[in-house]
């Protein structure tokens, strides 16, 4: 079988890969690359998931086969006189066949779930990555922010020195040193707790890795921004066609009506065909068929007479159906509106990407400037200084919060549709918009 060559193809390559590369490396782990692959390798779930799918995959060949013959012994402990002699032992072998088109059905169910289960399996794989993107670019999210608090605070030290020389110059009061000192200790409590929700943040992808919750993780660089701008109706339309989910639901529903059939076939008996042959030893008489051994054959059909029970069977059989195919409507309806609320988040977080890049961080660096060479002659209070850096801190940390959620509404979105969004259909060009790190 096919399916069955790939499926020992695919745990060969695996084992191999396994085999190949180290135990996973901390410091290996810096791309969005190393993480899937890792996650992909060692995920625990996701290898339950694969194992189901190969365990339904071998429901198969199972479903396909006849019931096993049976044969059958017996031995005459008081013989039995016969014409042509005494017959010592019997024979018998007998093989049932279930009634026509019973097989075929059968079969069709346990293939279609196979098909459901291997879909379920994709359907988990792209779950899964996208947990791991998910918790990927919050990690790195949460680099940056700590790397933006720290320079922030490196500059109010700046600002907390420059208020203390005025002050001791005389052209600067007191509170000014003073707001400068609660502003410094406020944002290090601000550092301190970005620096302490790093370990959760790491758990949260360990886990996913299938690695010890306190296994370290360095930091990663933030994943660059698409520089695609997404077709609605082109994506809704590969969503609707690509979503494993929704396909394996299809399966299911194929399997749930190849059930009815089988249900039905219920009501029809089984088909039994036989010998029997009877070991007979030689007549006391000289008889011209003395030792004759007699052969039989045999035909057995079961009566399907309790037809209750079958008219039961296949009403439960038909309810299921019909379960499944609303389950698998109701499933595309969330599914529609799940993709609805990601691409308005994912287009939300790219205007504001677009507007804190290009608009308020360049302003309120300006903003900073001018106020601190304000400040610096007296034209200024300390207190318009502060305020002016708040704003670009929260700027900045806007910056990277938009970008981040953009990069997972992404992830999210390729999860949905079932494919990567880098290109291709439902994707048209757009300008990339420059990273200020560069």
């Amino acid at each position: 079988m096919r399916l069955r060559a790939f499926l020992v193809y695919v745990c060969v390559i695996g084992m191999a890969a396994s085999a190949a590369d180290p135990p996973g490396d901390p410091n290996a782990l810096r791309t969005i690359d190393d993480y899937l692959r890792e996650a992909a390798l060692n995920n625990a779930g996701l290898r339950a998931k694969f194992d189901q799918w190969r365990a339904a995959v071998e429901q198969v060949p199972q479903a396909r086969a006849l019931p096993d013959p049976r044969f059958t012994y017996g031995y005459f402990i008081e013989k039995v006189e016969t014409r042509v002699g005494p017959q010592r032992q019997r024979f018998s072998l007998m093989q049932t066949f279930p009634w026509f088109g019973t097989i075929e059905a059968r079969t069709d169910a346990a293939a279609a779930t196979a098909k459901a289960a291997h879909k379920d399996y994709e359907s988990s794989k792209l779950e899964l990555f996208y947990k791991v993107k998910n918790a990927f670019d919050e990690y790195a999210y949460l680099g940056r922010a700590v790397s933006i608090a720290e320079q922030n605070l490196e500059l109010l030290k700046h600002f907390e020195q420059v208020a203390r020389t005025k002050y001791i110059a005389a052209v600067a009061t007191h509170p000014d040193v003073i707001q400068a000192q609660i502003e410094l200790v406020t944002l290090e409590d601000k550092v301190i707790s970005l620096q302490r929700l790093r370990e959760p943040t790491v758990a949260a992808l360990n886990a996913a890795l299938n690695r010890k919750a306190a296994s370290d993780l360095p930091w990663p660089a933030r994943r660059d921004l698409s520089a695609e701008r997404l077709d609605r109706k082109a994506l809704a339309t590969d969503m609707m066609a690509g979503n494993p989910q929704l396909a394996g639901m299809d399966y299911e529903v194929e399997a749930a009506r190849a059930q009815v059939e089988l249900a039905r076939k219920r009501s029809y008996p089984d088909i039994g065909l036989g010998v029997d042959w009877i070991e007979t030893g030689p007549a006391r008489m000289n008889t011209s068929d003395s030792g004759k051994d007699p052969i039989v054959a045999m035909l057995s059909v079961n009566l399907p007479i309790w037809t209750d029970s079958y008219k039961a069977a296949e009403r439960q059989a038909q309810a299921r159906a019909r379960s499944v195919s609303s389950a698998r409507s109701q499933r595309a309806n969330e599914l529609v509106a799940q993709f609805e609320q990601a691409l308005y988040a994912f287009e939300d977080s790219r205007r504001k990407v677009d507007l804190y890049h290009n608009v308020l961080i360049p302003k309120a660096h300006e903003m900073l400037e001018a106020s601190e060479s304000a400040y610096r002659v007296g034209q200024l209070d300390f207190l318009s200084l502060v305020n002016a850096q708040r704003t670009l801190l929260g700027f900045e940390l806007a910056y990277e919060r938009a970008a981040t959620d953009s990069n997972q509404r992404l992830a999210e979105l390729e999860m949905l549709v079932g494919k990567e969004l880098t290109g291709g259909s439902g994707l048209v060009s757009a300008d990339e918009s420059e990273n200020p790190d560069n």
